[in-house]
């Protein structure tokens, strides 16, 4: 009988051909040939006594047991990519690769620009940014950090704040001289909005005021799910935009937007505290660390 030891390789390889999405993108990323790896799944699958993939001639596609088996290889093979960067602490110069989740606007607009400064200081780490709204389990997949809008870190979860995140309601100055300001969310119902459009509750705006709640069905002619397209419609004299603040900064200072109704609290899904997050018991190798405390260092000295 085979032991789980014994399958350590293919369940690594089969991490991979899923990963690639083929068995000769696999063979090509380990530097053998495809039939060594179609031999590989092969095994696995006979050790487990389940088919893993469905194979065909244009793709594969995992099976139930072949999903399940999966995500746990990937924590398997994230397992081992971290004890190879125990070497680290032989060494006091941080190296190898970086990889951390992150909303989609905070991570173009906020990080991302800090990365080219990091690259250059720090050549032997790489940067692999993984923007996605989804929310990605640092337990279960192939993640170093992760940055989520939270209240506060979750059950299970180390984190660090890095910094508040709200939203303003923002227009250019034309598009409110030529319809109005409006002086209360109700207010709103009556103007062309730019807003998310993925589901219907985006057209509800909630506002808070003290012990009041106000939500307000917008309307509009132009709807994205791009808070860069929003901004830009906004400059455009679209209309009136919910945005992020980090997003609207430099147009507000600038006087080509003007923030409205800055007495009530704009409410929504994407407001809070970024917040960094690792798992407690996760060993942070030094090219973690640099990246941590870059990060730290920038978003103080940018939105400080």
């Amino acid at each position: 009988m085979n032991t789980p030891l014994e399958n350590l390789t293919d369940m690594a390889v089969f991490a991979c051909v899923v990963d690639a999405g083929s068995f000769s993108a696999a063979a090509r990323h380990l530097g053998v040939t495809p039939s060594a790896v179609s031999r590989q799944v092969a095994r696995l699958e006979a050790a487990l006594h389940v088919r893993l993939l469905e194979r065909s001639t244009r793709k594969l596609r995992l099976t139930e047991a072949g999903s399940a088996a999966y995500s746990r290889c990937q924590t398997l093979v994230a397992a081992a990519r971290e004890v190879m960067a125990l070497s680290d602490t032989q060494s006091a110069t941080p190296r190898g690769l970086v990889r951390i989740s992150m909303p989609k606007a905070f991570g173009r607009q906020v990080i991302h620009p800090l990365m080219p400064v990091f690259l250059a200081r720090y050549p032997e780490v790489d940067v692999q940014l993984i923007i996605t709204d989804r929310v990605v389990d640092l337990f279960e997949e192939a993640v170093d950090l992760a940055i989520r809008l939270t209240d506060a870190p979750p059950p299970g979860l180390a984190g660090r704040p890095l910094m508040p995140v709200h939203h303003r309601v923002c227009a250019s100055p034309n598009y409110l001289r030529t319809h109005g300001t409006p002086v209360h969310p109700r207010d709103l119902a009556q103007h062309s909005c730019l807003y998310l459009g993925e589901d219907e509750r985006d057209r509800h705006w909630r506002f808070r005021q003290g012990g009041d709640e106000v939500t307000v069905r917008v309307s509009g002619r132009y709807v994205a799910n791009h808070s860069e397209v929003r901004l830009d419609g906004a400059l455009q004299h679209l209309g009136l935009a919910s945005l992020p603040d980090f997003t609207t900064r430099q147009a507000l200072a600038s006087g080509q937007l003007v923030s409205v109704l800055d007495d009530w609290t704009h409410v929504t899904d994407y407001a809070g505290t970024a917040w960094l997050l690792y798992p407690p018991n996760r060993y942070l190798a030094p090219k973690l660390r640099v990246w941590i405390d870059f990060v730290v260092a920038g978003l103080a000295a940018d939105f400080g």
